[in-house]
């Protein structure tokens, strides 16, 4: 048997839909415990005690604020690069049991370092927590298992909204939670992934090991998610624009927190209201795009969204107050329309290459965008998060015209 015939060959699975529904559940648990903690890093640095942690090392609040925003998604970065690929290999129901055991324990000990008020601690926790939560790479590998099934676009729809709505529930639940208590949103996060084990051994079959290295350090070095802008020049080219594109969305998923605080005080129980309205338009908007015709030019679709998301970017550079508010949750449509069309497009002209593996890919241009924009954007907010926004509006326009010009090219594919 070929390669690509193994690659793309997969257990019969009885029923579809229920594994659709599982796999959706536990998208939701799982990024709400990922989602908790954005509404509330801002108030515990900028707006929380002086004291050892949040100045720790006599550095300012908003640096320390920065570093931590970027420990965990460059632990999802790392991670992204093996636990994708690795699902390929070990099976998509056994990696996902390892990782979601560890983000368990991942999140009891970021609790325990903020009551302890122990930063290095806290950063580390986050990073190791990061190097499991990349298991979103494997989720979408499964709906992408279920093509013969069930719709992509739809199915990638329906994961989508479930993902927009653990980013609804977990700032409101880490928002109203933390008056109780700094560590308390990560309590919960982590008691979340015991439901989450449950479905995913009542409800997620097991997956047959693919043929490959046995060794587990010698897989992850040959199936690892960057190798294959050296296979395939469409998808080095393609990490280009999705770099860009990242960096301009995680520009507004990191930083507007900051920016609700600067501009109109909010505090964290106000920045979670916002941000779940925001998750709210992705969700609905998600849905909606489930059950819109499939395009047949899906990245001049993807390339507008880009565009929209350019101008809500840039808004939030310029508008006063409240105006910035509206384009914050106005910036949720976009972002569902693109999130919809772009994977189920990958998943289907990659698939030679593994789902898991193409899905890594997916997360760990995301994330190392997200690692770029908090690092960077901890100290472009000396100066104003507004130019934050600015500096992810430009990276925005420029993936929509690369996105065009790769349509054009892909349109001209035999």
């Amino acid at each position: 048997m070929s390669e690509a015939a193994v690659l793309n060959s997969s257990a019969p699975v009885k029923h579809p839909r229920l594994v659709l529904l599982a796999v959706c559940a536990l998208a939701l648990m799982s990024t709400m415990g990922v989602a908790m903690p954005y509404p509330i890093l801002a108030p515990i640095f900028v707006g929380g005690p002086v004291d050892g942690f949040t100045h720790f090392a006599g550095l300012d609040p908003k640096l320390l604020m920065g570093l931590a925003l970027a420990a965990n998604p460059l632990g999802i970065l790392v991670g992204s690069l093996f636990v994708g690929p690795l699902s390929d290999r070990y099976g998509r129901r056994a990696v996902l049991s390892v990782t979601l055991s560890c983000n368990l324990v991942g999140y009891l000990l970021t609790a325990v370092a903020l009551d302890q008020r122990w930063y290095l601690l806290f950063v580390l926790a986050r990073f190791g927590t990061g190097l499991t939560e990349g298991n979103i790479a494997v989720a979408r590998a499964l709906i992408a298992d279920l093509h013969e099934h069930i719709d992509r676009t739809q199915a990638f729809a329906a994961l989508n909204a479930c993902l927009y709505m653990g980013w609804l529930i977990g700032p409101l639940v880490g928002g109203l939670t933390l008056p109780l208590g700094d560590g308390v949103p990560f309590v919960l996060a982590g008691l979340a992934m015991l439901p989450c084990l449950l479905i995913l051994g009542l409800a997620v079959p097991p997956s047959p090991h693919r043929d490959g290295p046995l060794n587990l350090l010698q897989a992850m070095r040959e199936k690892q998610a960057l190798g294959l802008l050296k296979q395939d020049k469409v998808l080095a080219a393609l990490f280009a624009m999705q770099l860009s594109y990242s960096f301009g969305i995680n520009s507004l998923y990191e930083f507007a927190p900051l920016w609700m605080l600067e501009n109109l005080g909010l505090d964290s129980s106000g920045i979670a209201w916002v941000t779940a309205a925001q998750c709210f338009a992705m969700t609905s908007a998600s849905l909606l795009a489930g059950k819109l015709p499939r395009s047949h030019r899906p990245l001049r679709r993807a390339a507008v969204m880009a565009l929209l998301a350019s101008f809500g970017l840039t808004a939030l550079a310029l508008l006063p107050g409240w105006g910035g508010v509206v384009a914050i949750v106005g910036l949720g449509v976009p972002l569902a329309f693109y999130n919809a069309v772009l994977p189920a497009w990958m998943s289907e002209r990659f698939a030679v290459h593994g789902q898991g593996r193409v899905m890594g890919l997916l997360s760990t241009v995301f994330f190392l965008a997200n690692v770029m924009v908090a690092l960077s954007g901890g100290l472009i907010s000396l100066l104003s998060t507004r130019w934050i926004m600015a500096l992810g509006g430009l990276t925005c326009i420029t993936a929509a015209l690369l996105l065009l010009r790769m349509a054009r090219r892909e349109e001209q594919r035999p």
